[in-house]
């Protein structure tokens, strides 16, 4: 297999990629403070058409909103691991990549920096 890894691309991408993930975890912090405030003040209307009144529990609007914030709760954490996993990853493939080249490039140093044996015909006869 041939490879050809640009590790400045692969910086570049791994930076977009942070910054674009940045906007999840904002919205995840908007959803956290957002939803529980609304849910606060959509009223204690029950299924039945009455009011529960001030304090007299959670309504329907209020019990959706909790649901909606539970559902997305865990697609942002998954979301957000995949990402952390996915960026991390790309990360230690092109730094192994770029080991593996100076490793390459060392051991090809090392071995032209070696004396040269110079096999002479007739050398040690007489």
């Amino acid at each position: 297999m041939d490879w050809d890894i640009k590790p400045s691309g692969v910086q570049g991408v791994v930076n977009k990629t942070v910054t674009a993930a940045g906007g999840f975890q904002t919205a995840g912090k908007s959803l956290q403070t957002a939803l529980p405030d609304a849910a606060k003040h959509a009223g204690t209307i029950s299924g039945g058409g009455s009011t529960a009144g001030e304090g007299g529990g959670m309504g329907v609007i209020a019990a959706a909103l909790g649901g909606l914030m539970d559902a997305h709760d865990q697609r942002l954490k998954f979301i957000g691991a995949r990402t952390s996993a996915s960026v991390n990853g790309a990360i230690a493939a092109t730094t192994a990549y770029v080991q593996g080249n100076l490793e390459q490039a060392a051991n090809a140093q090392r071995e032209a920096l070696k004396e040269p044996k110079i096999d002479l015909p007739g050398a040690g006869q007489k």
